[in-house]
């Protein structure tokens, strides 16, 4: 009988017949500021779980190894089970967000490079900055670890932003989290959709991303079905 492992904020986790294996649904709920805001929004969770489904297939046709396995239904897939790293790995293309306001840096400001930030997972902390020597002091991660996760996220970037330009889109940042599988192989995990990543349209720098719920601009679920139809016509799909 499968039983639910875990509830966030806008998946749940259940166990399956096979021990390494779980079912992830997609709920049609959105938060923001650490689940301080939190409303059910019709059509969320489908549309999301066909977004990340898409992204991480086109990264596992491009060596990235990721717990994917397959999507099962509108809002349900099968993904393999792994112990996740409780960090957030950020990649930053574009000054946005709380970026801007740390820093005092104008909104669209282009990076010469990449910016790369970690996060400490953990809602009570709200989610702290935290640098390499700290994650290591902490026993959060290995050296080796965070050298193949840096280099995993760089590869992500340099697939997706090249992805989303095809697709008329501008992969502003986005959060990765990474996990190991019960071999101890390291790989990507969680999802990968506008509720983790900030896209703006490349003609009009249009939010195509949750900062439509965040700064109430409009319609969340039109604008991810949008984003949706850009990939399949992209893809192929």
């Amino acid at each position: 009988m499968s039983e639910l492992l875990y509830e966030g904020k806008a998946k749940q986790m259940w166990s399956t017949e096979d021990e390494n294996v779980l079912r992830v649904v997609y709920m049609d709920q959105a938060t923001a500021l650490n689940g301080k805001k939190k409303d059910v929004i019709k059509g969320k969770g489908h549309v999301n779980n066909r977004i990340s489904s898409l992204i991480f297939e086109y990264l596992i046709k491009n060596d990235i190894p990721t717990h994917f396995i397959k999507k099962i239904s509108e809002n349900e897939e099968l993904v393999k089970k792994v112990k996740i790293f409780p960090l957030e790995i950020v990649t930053r293309n574009v000054a946005a967000g709380h970026f801007s306001t740390r820093y005092g840096v104008e909104e669209g400001k282009k990076f010469n490079k990449p910016v790369e930030e970690m996060y400490f997972k953990s809602d009570e902390l709200d989610d702290p900055f935290i640098n390499e020597s700290q994650a290591l002091a902490l026993e959060i991660a290995t050296k080796e670890d965070l050298n193949r996760i840096w280099d995993l996220s760089r590869k992500v970037n340099t697939l997706l932003t090249d992805l989303f330009k095809q697709a008329g889109m501008k992969l502003v940042d986005f959060k990765l989290e990474f996990g190991t599988l019960a071999d101890g192989t390291l790989v990507l995990a969680d999802e990968f959709s506008p509720d983790n990543c900030r896209l703006w349209d490349l003609e009009d720098n249009r939010h195509l991303d949750k900062d439509v719920y965040r700064r109430d601009i409009g319609d969340l679920t039109p604008v991810y079905e949008e984003v949706l139809n850009r990939l399949k016509k992209v893809l192929n799909k």
